[in-house]
């Protein structure tokens, strides 16, 4: 439970909340929204007590642990599993004092409490989550030093799912994520029993998961009954019926202030115009309109090319003369919209430079349509602006023939209004980096716009906005994004990138969500030939893969054999007589037996993956 009452803080002389108010109920998924710097992630901060409110209370069930994503890994060296796995630290307390404990009964006490608290699981479900969030198992043993920050940032939202807690707090955990582990952590979210507090501007995930939506508005936590389309149904509502009420507000205003100026001079009417000024007064200010933000992106309009603007034949690419994608045969159209699908480092990313120009072929045919332009847009690119300079200045340098209102007209076009286009890059948000990213891109009205997670940095508002101008754009869209409602709005043509190369994907999105979800749940919108050639080699792979493995889970099992009689024969020994050495010697052999059987439950859960 979470029962913010009163709740006031400032930072500085800013009102972040003001007399705020709001329960969130054991069990319960919450949404948390409201527009970027409104205070959601401080509230977050109030509520982990990392800094302390100006006024009113956060009450916290006692006893109630909280979970949450740590935004520095403090010790690198950690493989993934390993970080993971100290999230629990009630099992680090009880193997520490497994080395001290001096008596038979104190050490089987200690067992039993690690029994309980799934000890024995522990690596295999740690290895599941990791796994989930796209972690090769060769990737579970590499420090995390030579991990990059988005790998990182995985690894730390891995060990808040996988630590104990009563609440889980997310801050935008798809951010760093692929299609593929959105969909699992959507899986993973839904049916945890945890009480979770989401901040997302993933719509998807929003209505998919929350049952009740918290929104940050005004200094005040408004809230709303259902997911997120749910509040957003209420809101609307409540607007029109305010407008309603400020209209009838006004009428009446005007009609008693009218009356009052018609008649409060003239002796026979005076004392119903003194009443009409009291009710007047007591009218008190007028309902207050909520100012929704609004954000259009409108992008150029491109000319008219051939029917096709791509045709590759027996297609390679990749980098430094080793392949990344092989023998891909694909046509794309002038009007296409295309959705990338498949797991990070398949190679969408590499496609995508591939059709931007930004990569050569190794082998085989591309052949470009005349005076193709071509838009490209990747988050990285935003990072490469001078950020002394304003966003007029970067869009002046693409257009240098244009006048100026032209140019502060195509930047507006974006949601960049003059105040915005003025401001040093440096000080924009990501959001509005992103948005002057997309401007300059469409600047030479590119015939096709290829965009590789354009939402990261972008709220619902602006992602509604993007929707909207690629489904009234009559060029050709190549989208690789995490958000699933964007490609529901906008793709009408699916791209699997797996296996070393490119296919057309029969099915729909959520074919494929359950395809990611149960490995196969799809498979009968493919080729049955083409399944059952690749089930023949899969399996051939597979059976190599496995024989390892089994070696080890029959090396591990002689073992446990070999410690259990050991076992069995000192704990004879010690109901006849109590003895120190043999004690100590029994809590090692304990130790290790655990151990192996942890080592075993791996193998053959890895076994098992495998089939």
């Amino acid at each position: 439970m979470i029962d913010i009452s009163d709740l006031s803080y400032h930072i500085g002389l800013r009102p972040i909340f003001e007399d705020a108010s709001c329960f969130v109920a054991d069990g319960t998924k919450t949404g948390l929204v409201g527009l970027n710097g409104c205070g959601k992630t401080t509230l977050f901060r109030l509520i982990l007590g990392q800094i302390y409110p100006d006024g009113g209370k956060i009450t916290i069930s006692s006893g109630t642990q909280i979970s949450t994503v740590e935004q520095e890994i403090k010790d690198t060296n950690l493989t993934p599993l390993e970080y993971v796995l100290q999230a629990d630290k009630r099992l680090k307390v009880l193997y520490d004092k497994l080395t001290t404990a001096k008596s038979g009964e104190e050490i089987a006490e200690i067992y039993d409490k690690l029994n309980n608290l799934g000890a024995n699981s522990a690596s295999a479900r740690a290895s599941a989550i990791l796994g989930g969030l796209g972690f090769l198992d060769e990737e579970l043993k590499k420090p995390l030093k030579e991990l990059s920050g988005g790998w990182r940032v995985r690894a730390s939202l891995a060990a808040a799912l996988f630590a104990p807690s009563d609440i889980l707090l997310l801050d935008e955990p798809t951010n760093h994520l692929d299609l593929e582990t959105s969909i699992w952590l959507e899986s993973f979210l839904e049916k945890t029993d945890k009480t979770l507090f989401l901040i997302s501007h993933d719509r998807n995930l929003l209505n998919k998961i929350c049952e009740k939506i918290i929104l940050v508005d005004e200094c005040k936590l408004k809230t709303y009954t259902g997911n997120y389309d749910t509040y957003e149904r209420t809101r609307h509502n409540q607007t029109e019926q305010i407008i309603k009420d400020a209209k009838r507000y006004e009428e009446t205003r005007k009609h008693l202030q009218s009356f009052v100026d018609r008649f409060r001079y003239k002796a026979t009417k005076a004392k119903q115009a003194q009443s009409r000024l009291k009710m007047l007064e007591r009218m008190g200010d007028a309902p207050k309109i909520p100012i929704e933000k609004s954000v259009r992106f409108s992008f150029p309009e491109p000319e008219l090319l051939d029917a096709y603007l791509y045709t590759l034949e027996q297609v390679s690419c990749g980098y430094n003369d080793t392949p990344v994608l092989q023998n891909i045969d694909l046509t794309i159209g002038a009007e296409d919209k295309i959705a990338l699908l498949g797991a990070n480092g398949n190679g969408k990313s590499t496609l995508a430079k591939l059709l931007a120009g930004l990569l050569p072929t190794m082998s085989g045919k591309l052949t470009y349509a005349r005076k193709i332009k071509v838009g490209y847009f990747a988050q990285h690119q935003t990072e490469v602006f001078d950020l002394d300079k304003t966003p007029y200045e970067v869009a002046k340098e693409k257009m240098p023939e244009a006048k100026e209102a032209e140019v502060y007209t195509h930047l507006a076009c974006f949601g960049l209004q003059k105040n915005k286009a003025d401001t040093k890059i440096g000080s924009l948000s990501g959001g509005e980096k992103s948005r002057l990213l997309l401007s300059i891109i469409t600047i030479a009205r590119p015939n096709i716009l290829i965009l590789d997670e354009p939402t990261n940095h972008l709220d619902i508002t602006s992602r509604r906005a993007l929707s909207d101008a690629l489904n009234n754009y009559s060029g050709a869209v190549i989208l690789v994004t995490h958000d699933f409602n964007l490609l529901e709005e906008v793709t009408d043509r699916l791209l699997l990138v797996a296996n070393g190369t490119v296919q057309n994907y029969e099915g729909d999105l959520e074919d494929y969500k359950n395809f990611v979800l149960h490995g196969g749940g799809a498979s009968a919108a493919q080729n049955k030939a083409d399944i059952k050639k690749e089930r023949r080699r899969t399996a051939a792979e597979l059976r190599a893969q496995a024989a390892p493995i089994k070696k080890q889970i029959k090396e591990v099992e002689k073992k446990l054999d070999k410690l259990t009689t050991q076992k069995q024969n000192i704990e004879q020994r010690l109901t006849t007589q109590f003895n120190t050495d043999l004690s100590i010697e029994l809590a090692f052999i304990n130790k290790e037996i655990a151990d192996l059987e942890s080592k075993w439950l791996e193998l053959t859960t890895e076994l098992e993956n495998l089939k």
